[in-house]
């Protein structure tokens, strides 16, 4: 099937009590094993592209590399995804160039100011055929362009959420709950614990509206082992603990963003492989683990923490 927005994959997960997984891709191998992963255990997927990926990677190239997994995986619904679109150009440039969804994230502006921003990135892509998610609340840490220090970050108030949705139009809302960015997300000793009070309150205010999560790896302890038994040096590396995630995703949550747990396998397999083979250098063989580490990872993800597998 060709690419798809993300509209009736929500109303699904909403309806059925899971969350969509949404993988954050930066190169073929990637790509790959998410893909292969989502076709074998049957799941929808959304693969989303962050403007420091566009950079990286060039919109062209990673835009037919979606394509190319939609021709190797027919029977799966995939979205192609903005991650994080700082302003209306960056949202114009996907729409026009074969994104499906585009999220405008202009949370870190006054309240008027981005339901301005985001109604304009709206208007556009809902004549284009395109979905448009919004954020409300700011999340702490680093991914990419976005860095937010704790002190500046804030979680969404339920009580402009309504406001927000009714004047800007967007199709689904990124919320603060106390997730955050990058591999760092908890400090060392302290208990992880997501504001579920704030997320019931906000579906409590918009029933049946799809709700996303950003900053929820989980940061799978045994690839920061690995990373760290093999020269690298991650002390205090903490994520957001898979059972909250599913809670979530019971509920309201229809999307959930995966980013720092893909490179943490990527990252901890190439440094063992080379570990183990220094004679080494064909980027095929140490490639190779990576996507099947990052294959087996998203398997899981689907499994037992989205609960989506079989859903697609």
């Amino acid at each position: 099937m060709p690419l798809v927005t993300s509209k009736e994959m929500f109303q699904k997960a909403y309806d059925g009590g899971y969350a969509i997984g949404a993988f954050n891709v930066n190169n073929m191998e990637i790509v790959q094993g998410i893909t292969e992963a989502c076709r074998e255990e049957k799941a929808p997927v959304i693969l989303q592209v962050s403007k420091g990926a566009r950079a990286y990677a060039n919109h062209t190239y990673l835009v037919k590399l979606v394509e190319a997994a939609v021709i190797e995986c027919p029977e799966i619904p995939i979205v192609l995804h903005l991650d994080h679109g700082p302003d209306f150009e960056t949202c114009k440039s996907c729409i026009d160039g074969g994104f499906t969804s585009v999220m405008i994230d202009a949370s870190s502006k006054p309240f008027e100011e981005n339901i301005a921003i985001t109604r304009q990135v709206v208007e556009y892509a809902h004549d284009h055929g395109v979905v448009v998610e919004a954020e409300l609340g700011t999340l702490a840490g680093i991914e990419d362009d976005v860095k937010v220090s704790a002190e500046d970050s804030s979680y969404t108030h339920p009580e402009q959420v309504e406001e927000f949705v009714s004047k800007t139009g967007c199709d689904s809302l990124a919320i603060a709950i106390g997730t955050s960015h990058g591999a760092y997300k908890f400090k060392p000793g302290t208990k992880p614990q997501l504001r579920f009070d704030v997320l019931e309150e906000v579906s409590r205010r918009l029933p049946g509206f799809p709700i996303v999560l950003h900053g929820s790896s989980s940061v799978p302890q045994n690839y920061v082992e690995m990373i760290n038994a093999h020269g690298g040096k991650m002390p205090g590396a903490i994520g957001v603990p898979e059972d909250q995630l599913r809670h979530a995703a019971e509920l309201s949550v229809c999307k959930i963003n995966i980013d720092s747990d893909l490179r943490l396998a990527m990252t901890g397999t190439i440094r063992q492989f080379f570990d183990e083979h220094p004679d080494k250098f064909d980027p095929r063989e140490y490639l190779k683990p990576a996507r099947a580490n990052i294959k087996e990872l998203v398997r899981h993800k689907l499994i037992d923490v989205l609960g989506c597998a079989g859903k697609a």
